[in-house]
């Protein structure tokens, strides 16, 4: 056993028989075969005996054979039908290899039919006139933003001079400055004799104060 396992041109060692008794086949059970199998490093195949023969050999064998016939189909294989497997993993191959390029092919198809490749400009008229709109949309929210501003501006602006001294200038109305240039809001201010000057609307007057008439005075 050693001298084939160390034999550099043994592929495979078959231990076989052609069946017996089962004193026959007790050899096939010793300790010193069973152990000289198992430190064997080629490939070994037990075929002892019958299907129905089990000696310890085909527990530690690396492939146990229901006779020896079997066990020499399984070492050297018949050439037609390893030729046939062969033949079959081919189209096998084939046809997976056609069935993925044809799932490429319809994935490509679906690209290629694609708008953005069928006319690639248009996806920017697209977007352009999106831009477009929105620049409309950007400019009448702007314009209304500021027509709201200004007529709110305009508003308070008109609030504000319907209060200023001017408006009531422009009403008719004028304001009296004492010698110190202070507005004279009672007779209690002045003196007869006093010179005031009276704003008016459009320019000054120069007065001078000869009466006073306290309210409810003669």
């Amino acid at each position: 056993m050693q001298h084939l396992d160390r034999h550099p041109e043994i592929e495979v060692i078959v231990i076989a028989r052609g069946g017996g008794s089962v004193e026959d086949l007790l050899p096939f059970s010793d300790e010193g075969l069973i152990r000289a199998v198992a430190a064997c490093r080629t490939p070994v195949v037990s075929a002892i005996g019958h299907e129905s023969d089990s000696p310890i050999l085909d527990l530690v064998a690396d492939y146990r054979a229901s006779t020896p016939t079997d066990a020499a189909k399984r070492v050297v294989p018949d050439v037609a039908d390893e030729k046939a497997r062969v033949q079959q993993a081919r189209e096998r191959m084939v046809q997976a290899v056609s069935r993925l390029i044809g799932r490429q092919q319809e994935l490509l198809d679906g690209l290629r039919s694609r708008p953005v490749l069928t006319d690639p400009t248009a996806t920017f008229g697209r977007r352009y006139e999106q831009v477009t709109e929105l620049r409309h949309r950007a400019n009448r929210a702007i314009g209304s933003t500021i027509d709201r501003e200004s007529a709110l501006i305009g508003h308070q602006l008109a609030r504000i001079r319907a209060m200023s001294p001017q408006a009531t200038l422009d009403r008719g109305y004028s304001i009296l400055l004492g010698p110190n240039r202070v507005a004279v809001r009672s007779v209690d201010q002045v003196n007869v004799g006093d010179g005031l000057l009276a704003q008016l609307a459009d320019g000054q007057l120069a007065v001078e104060v000869t009466q006073l008439r306290p309210r409810g005075g003669a």
